[in-house]
């Protein structure tokens, strides 16, 4: 039977695991600890040498800050990681806040926005009656 997942996403999802726990347990580094940290998504390479962690966390604004936090821990992460997961090459972990949810909730609210000014921009136009169609 043939596996559906190659090993590199296998190691991946592992990792997404582990990394998740040691942030939250073993990290001591007030700046990570201060911020909810959410392991987005771990890729791979092929040789399973690098690792790029993608994280976001609940305020923003902390986004830049957790990320020289994590990348500073990425040895101790590495070494953990290593014990964790019983690996015989531990890949070199590189850490990337991922600011993709934040961007898109000001979009939204952009667009919440707009819709909003128009409708307010709607109902006091002499053109249409109270049914929203045109009194024409």
């Amino acid at each position: 039977m043939q596996t559906s997942f190659s090993r590199s996403e296998r190691v991946a999802a592992q990792l997404k695991r582990e990394l998740a726990l040691l942030i939250r347990n073993e990290v001591k580094d007030p700046r990570v600890s201060m911020g909810m940290v959410s392991i987005l998504d771990v890729s791979l390479s092929k040789d399973l040498e690098h690792a790029k962690v993608w994280f976001d966390v609940l305020e923003a604004e902390q986004g830049k800050g957790i990320e020289e936090a994590l990348n500073h821990a990425a040895g101790f992460l590495r070494r953990e990681v290593g014990r964790a997961m019983q690996l015989r090459a531990v890949p070199t972990l590189r850490f990337f806040y991922d600011d993709t949810q934040a961007k898109g909730n000001e979009l939204s609210r952009l667009i919440e926005q707009a819709v909003a000014s128009d409708r307010h921009a709607d109902e006091g136009s002499p053109d249409k009656d109270n049914s929203g169609t045109d009194s024409k």
